[in-house]
């Protein structure tokens, strides 16, 4: 897409008094451009890239659809959420810490740790490591999602 000069002196003037703008202003120019107002607390700087980017992309063309679509594979939340894993009573599992390889034994009413019983995984990996963590996540039956 061909700019005229004028349209280009434009753009560059809204450009770079995009950092003397109040958070306010940004705001609305967000709002503007976007169609919805920024999520609350988005940072001014954020703004900025974002409304400058929208700018430049209205006045130049916005992604080609497969450059989208090879983003949108790469972005975190797009990611295939996998499944927790399902434990039945007389599973073993195993779980290393610090160079100690830790067992455990899922029952009907909970898990076995060095002979004693407990509650939940939860429970265990508390007192493996001292602190709070997700027992199935210590254990590995549930991913990061992170």
């Amino acid at each position: 897409m061909r700019r005229s000069a004028a349209d280009q002196e434009v753009l560059d003037r809204e450009l770079q008094g995009l950092g003397r703008r109040s958070r306010h202003s940004l705001a609305e120019r967000w709002t503007a451009l976007y169609g919805t107002p920024p999520p609350p607390r988005t940072s001014r700087s954020l703004m900025i890239r974002a409304v400058a980017y929208r700018l430049q992309e209205r006045a130049f063309g916005g992604l080609a659809a497969s450059t989208r679509r090879l983003l949108a594979a790469q972005a975190p939340c797009a990611r295939r959420r996998l499944p927790s894993r399902e434990v039945r009573p007389g599973t073993v599992l195993l779980r290393d810490w610090q160079g100690v390889t830790h067992q455990v034994t899922v029952t009907a009413g909970g898990v076995l740790y060095r002979g004693e019983r407990h509650r939940s995984l939860s429970a265990v990996a508390r007192i493996i490591t001292g602190s709070r963590w997700s027992g199935p996540l210590f254990f590995g039956l549930k991913h990061d999602q992170g």
